[in-house]
């Protein structure tokens, strides 16, 4: 039987998911050589490595804890109420950077739990949608109840405030209750509520949201060379970067932006070097394998036959895409910047171990879907016989 199991894992996910995290550690160890100057150059590099062994451990983990056991009761409600009390102690206890008070930090160590709750959202929404399918469609039983949870940690994010991690949230549940089974009507009258939720909210709240720095965001996004020495200044280097590239690229490790005029190059613009150095051949090789990943947890869903792990497949495939988009967009003058990272490749501790935490449990359903369809349908076929 473990034979078989080990057979029917997805290897094709992990394997991409390693060339990610593999690639962007050198382009982390290229990008940082300037940005690390009061550390020794290998200083980024080498946390990241921590964080990739550290991280694959708990994906091991995930790969091979059933995702079926964590629809409990017994795990949701310490889950939601964990996400919740980490969420609330950042405003007694978090280290503000980024002008965000978002972190928890210990010594040299800091933990992000927006990252964590994004996960917590996925597996909550999923496994509460999944027991609801009897009912789904009647709307003040089957569909409402799960959004207070879904609203709270919304709210205690943007607050903090992380406007860009509580959209990306609330974009991910939107996909998971889009693909639960519920009718359009009740879609429709959940968007109008939804609206309706949020118009005061930015109303109460306008001053912060249109800010001076994220006014100024929005006029880089219109004409960033018009503000190149303001708030254009971080798109505009990487306009130079990826233009500089062209197809070929400039050589790994050649690049000139990191040199002090490209702001965050491991990190949030870190497909700009990748695009300066690498070219084309570089960023085509980072899609690919992105949308590797996100199309084949769509399809993995979509062959589920359990709505927990189908839900749970397609909330993981679109957190990844949805992220990946708003990197490269934002790279790339598409739309205005937010601030996200490039998962799997750009550098970040908290984002990596909730990555490798996802790709666990996404792993764990497709083996399921594919011993289900390898096995389990030809032993039926045996005993038919």
């Amino acid at each position: 039987m473990f034979k078989k199991i080990f057979k029917s894992y997805d290897y094709s996910l992990v394997i991409a998911m390693v060339l990610l995290s593999l690639f962007g550690l050198v382009m982390i160890y290229s990008a940082s050589m300037v940005t690390a100057y009061d550390y020794p150059s290998d200083h980024f590099f080498e946390r990241q490595r921590l964080h990739i062994i550290g991280a694959s451990a708990v994906f091991l983990f995930f790969a091979m804890f059933p995702y079926k056991a964590m629809k409990s009761n017994k795990i949701l409600g310490p889950m939601v109420l964990l996400s919740l009390l980490c969420l609330g102690a950042l405003f007694a206890f978090g280290h503000i950077a980024g002008n965000a008070q978002s972190w928890f930090k210990i010594g040299p160590v800091s933990l992000q739990p927006s990252e964590f709750v994004k996960v917590s959202v996925i597996i909550y929404l999923a496994a509460v949608y999944a027991k609801k399918q009897s009912y789904i469609n009647e709307f003040n039983k089957g569909v409402v109840p799960p959004l207070f949870y879904l609203f709270l940690v919304s709210v205690l994010i943007a607050i903090q405030p992380d406007y860009g991690t509580a959209a990306i949230i609330i974009l991910i549940a939107s996909m998971i209750i889009i693909s639960s089974g519920m009718s359009l009507k009740n879609l429709m009258k959940l968007a109008g509520i939804g609206l309706m939720v949020i118009a005061p909210i930015f109303v109460a709240l306008q001053d912060k949201i249109l800010s001076e720095n994220r006014i100024g965001r929005f006029k880089a996004f219109m004409d960033p060379f018009a503000v190149e020495q303001d708030s254009g200044y971080q798109i505009t280097n990487a306009f130079i970067a990826i233009g500089s590239g062209g197809v070929n690229g400039i050589g790994l490790g050649k690049g000139i932006q990191k040199l002090g005029y490209l702001p965050e190059p491991h990190t949030d613009f870190i497909i700009a070097v990748i695009a300066e150095e690498l070219g084309i051949w570089g960023v085509a090789f980072v899609i690919l394998l992105l949308s590797y990943i996100v199309l084949r947890g769509i399809y993995t869903g979509l062959k589920c036959t359990d709505p927990f792990g189908s839900l749970l497949a397609i909330g993981i495939s679109s957190m990844i895409g949805i992220q990946s988009f708003i990197n490269l967009a934002g790279a790339s003058g598409i739309i205005p910047l937010t601030g996200v990272t490039l998962p799997f490749v750009s550098y970040g501790g908290s984002s990596l171990l909730q990555l490798y935490i996802s790709m666990g449990i996404l792993v764990n359903v497709s083996m399921f879907v594919n011993y289900e369809q390898k096995y389990k349908s030809n032993d039926n076929e045996k005993q038919v016989a």
